[in-house]
């Protein structure tokens, strides 16, 4: 079968539109939304979903209003148009994570329910019931195209831990190299009101951290971003966002629907966590996946803000959980954002939460601003008597191997200084 566009070259050697969309909607996007008013984004743009073309890994995820029917059950035609179009793209030797949701709604037939249920131990037995027929469904349907899957499921633990989050990255590897297709879901079998992503969107953005992907595609069952509710007969498409300044005027509506847990406020969070790795994001109708995939010019793709990092910065901005935080003073925040520094005691003010040597930690100013999240090299019993003070003094007092910085350059990781809340 071939490929609608050039073969990128492979990382290794082993490596009809449908009925989803609403035809009463206008799909043209030449009305020019807030990112859209220069030619430059215009080219910028393009640019970007060349990229998604010749990526050489790509992760796609589908949300669970793709894959069902209006009743809210698994739809089986959609899932293997999908996975049609994903066994096109892998043929020409790109390596593909898919990031499937639907488990829970995938059990719901068989379990009798009508609609997503609101206790976690109904959403749990649903998700284990519903995980097998799912798998089941996608191993047929790439099985047509002589491709084998492999399932992950993974746990915020998976990815909140470090050496979890290697093991995770490694198991995932493999499989490509063995020229599986990953499916990666979250385990909503376990997974606890406190413990878990919440949307698959979030773990897509953290699974192309996880294997250094080219390009992030979000497939969902609106058409893009706009600028307003898409049901507004006023909402405008927005085709490309350079940064998250061109989303200040943009109202995100609320969750997403009945069958699934997510909504464009969680989709555009996603971009926003990718892109700051470097790494390129489209969000895309479920019908669009061809294009979305060969570059074209739909849904809207975000552009890379940020240089991709280094794995442990990636997992320290955005899969590790803070136990615990410092408050800095100003000079402390100028000499992290600004130098580069290290945070030395002196800068430290205050000290929050409990924790061990080695522990995530999130560094917030003197107003509560999120400035950074490290691994700290004391623990919480030991730093209230070093604050404030210089690490000579420290070490004539206490001996030299406390004559050492708080948290090291090499294991900090820089925030969207004066954001209210914790990245996701």
């Amino acid at each position: 079968m071939s490929s609608p566009h050039q073969a990128p070259v492979p990382r290794n050697a082993q490596d009809d539109r449908d009925d989803l969309r609403d035809d009463s909607r206008d799909d043209s996007r030449t009305t020019p939304g807030p990112a859209d008013s220069t030619d430059a984004t215009q080219q910028a743009g393009l640019r970007a979903r060349a990229t998604v073309a010749g990526a050489s890994r790509l992760v796609v995820k589908v949300g669970s209003s793709s894959l069902t029917d209006p009743g809210g059950l698994l739809a089986v035609a959609r899932l293997e148009r999908l996975a049609d179009a994903l066994a096109v793209r892998r043929s020409s030797g790109t390596e593909l994570v898919l990031v499937s949701s639907g488990a829970i709604a995938a059990g719901l037939g068989p379990l009798g329910m009508s609609s997503r249920p609101r206790d976690l131990a109904a959403q749990q037995a649903a998700a284990s019931v519903g995980q097998g027929a799912l798998v089941a469904a996608y191993s047929s349907a790439f099985g047509r195209h002589g491709l084998h899957v492999g399932l992950v499921l993974l746990t915020v633990d998976d990815l909140i831990r470090q050496q979890h989050y290697v093991n995770a990255r490694r198991a995932v590897t493999r499989l490509l190299r063995l020229g599986v297709m990953p499916v990666v879901n979250e385990n909503d079998a376990v997974a606890t009101d406190e413990m878990r992503f919440g949307d698959n969107d979030r773990l897509a953005a953290l699974v192309a951290h996880l294997v250094r992907a080219d390009a992030l595609v979000l497939l969902t069952d609106v058409d893009g971003l706009y600028d307003g509710p898409p049901s507004n007969p006023g909402s405008r498409p927005i085709a490309t966002v350079r940064s998250p300044r061109d989303l200040e005027q943009v109202n995100l509506g609320g969750v997403g629907s009945r069958i699934g847990t997510g909504g464009m406020v969680t989709k555009v969070e996603a971009g926003r966590i990718a892109t700051g790795a470097g790494i390129t994001t489209v969000l895309a109708h479920s019908a669009d996946v061809d294009g979305a995939l060969a570059g074209q010019e739909v849904g809207t793709v975000f552009l890379p803000t940020s240089p991709r990092p280094a794995s442990r910065m990636l997992w320290l901005a955005h899969a590790s959980e803070p136990v615990g935080g410092l408050v800095i003073d100003d000079g402390a925040v100028r000499a992290l954002r600004e130098k580069g520094a290290s945070l030395l005691p002196a800068g430290v003010v205050g000290v929050t939460g409990s924790f061990e040597q080695g522990s995530p930690v999130e560094i917030r100013d003197r107003h509560g601003r999120p400035v950074a999240r490290g691994l700290v090299t004391f623990g919480s019993d030991e730093l209230p008597r070093l604050l404030g003070r210089s690490t000579r003094w420290l070490g004539e007092v206490f001996g030299p191997d406390h004559a050492r910085e708080v948290v090291h350059r090499d294991r900090l990781a820089l925030l969207d200084y004066g954001r209210d809340a914790t990245p996701s």
